[in-house]
């Protein structure tokens, strides 16, 4: 069954508010009331329209900002754990481990390694491949 286009833009505004305010506190209560429909028909329009739910999605947005926060070397762990939404550090630390498959200070030391690496190191596949395209003598 078809949404109605009036419908289809307040989920989409929805999304707009979540990717805008990610590191505010947001419950699906405050996400229906934005978008103007009951609590129920919310969670499952936005589910049927974005392919996973309101919670998931702001989760995900969050633990991808975290991702590029830990790259760089400005903030803390704790400071962008309070930045992006989480109230406390043992579920942010838990649920990036859960999502990523390594835990904040892990993934950040990950980056830093591969950066220098590629600071010391120049790409091999670039040098091969520009040998092959080189006409040989």
């Amino acid at each position: 069954m078809p949404i109605a286009a009036d419908v289809y833009q307040k989920i989409v505004r929805a999304k707009i508010y979540i990717d805008e305010n990610f590191q505010q506190p947001i419950d699906l209560h405050r996400l229906a009331r934005e978008a103007c429909v009951s609590r129920f028909h919310f969670h499952r329009l936005f589910t049927r329209i974005y392919r996973t739910t309101p919670h998931r999605y702001l989760t995900q947005k969050r633990i991808e900002q975290a991702r590029v926060w830990l790259v760089g070397e400005d903030h803390s762990i704790m400071e962008i754990c309070n930045h992006i939404g989480f109230e406390s550090i043992g579920s942010f630390s838990t649920l990036f481990k859960k999502e990523i498959g390594h835990a904040p200070r892990d993934y950040r030391q990950l980056a830093h390694a591969r950066k220098q690496q590629v600071q010391q190191q120049p790409r091999r596949d670039f040098v091969r491949a520009s040998s092959l395209a080189l006409p040989r003598p």
